[in-house]
């Protein structure tokens, strides 16, 4: 056991994979695994380009969420700016900014990378890079035109101690929601938000492009 835990990269052999779903952004795929004792075992999970979310704090310390319906688990959840990369070797850093300016209409001076995480490993590769932005400002121009599920979102600024509470009280499901509220909390009561990651930091689950 050392002092520091920290996840390593590794890759069991793959004797044979196939895709039997593709779809517009992600796909199914079934991997053949040879496990360390010789056995081959089936594997199924979800191919996933990647997301990035952004929790942004206005200048009274609140952070900004918004509302939007999900299908899959028959909700209306409260979350933070989030979006898929789209284009293999993106700027995280561009894609976040993109997302709130286009779901919020805001922009933020100053950004961070608050935490990375992998939503699902045990059933999707998904990697998401959650930031922190602060001297946030409402955006020049008109609002980006939004559609279907994005068409009835609402937008709401609310303490971190909200937050808080309606996660641990099971009130608030969205995972980078908790996950950047938590951290967020974590960073503020440790070392300070100024001792995170700087906003390009490297991202070994999905490198990019400077």
């Amino acid at each position: 056991m050392t002092d520091r835990l920290a996840d390593r990269a590794e890759e069991w052999r793959v004797v044979a994979t196939d895709v039997p779903f593709r779809g517009n952004k992600t796909s199914v795929r079934t991997d053949e695994v040879e496990m360390p004792d010789g056995q081959v075992v089936g594997r199924d999970y979800q191919v996933h380009p990647g997301s990035v979310a952004v929790l942004a704090l206005d200048d009274q310390d609140r952070v900004l969420v918004l509302s939007q319906y999900r299908h899959p688990v028959r909700h209306t959840l409260w979350e933070i700016p989030a979006g898929l990369l789209d284009v293999p070797g993106e700027n995280p850093l561009h894609a976040a900014q993109r997302e709130l300016y286009e779901e919020a209409h805001v922009e933020a001076e100053d950004w961070r990378v608050l935490v990375d995480v992998y939503t699902t490993p045990g059933g999707c590769d998904e990697a998401v890079r959650i930031f922190l932005a602060r001297g946030v400002t409402d955006a020049e121009g008109e609002r980006f035109a939004v559609s279907e599920e994005e068409a009835t979102m609402e937008q709401a600024r609310v303490p971190l101690s909200d937050l808080l509470r309606g996660a641990l009280a099971g009130e608030l499901h969205n995972n980078c929601l908790v996950v950047g509220a938590l951290a967020l909390h974590a960073a503020l009561t440790s070392d300070g938000l100024d001792a995170l990651r700087a906003a390009d930091a490297p991202w070994p689950a999905r490198p990019f492009e400077a």
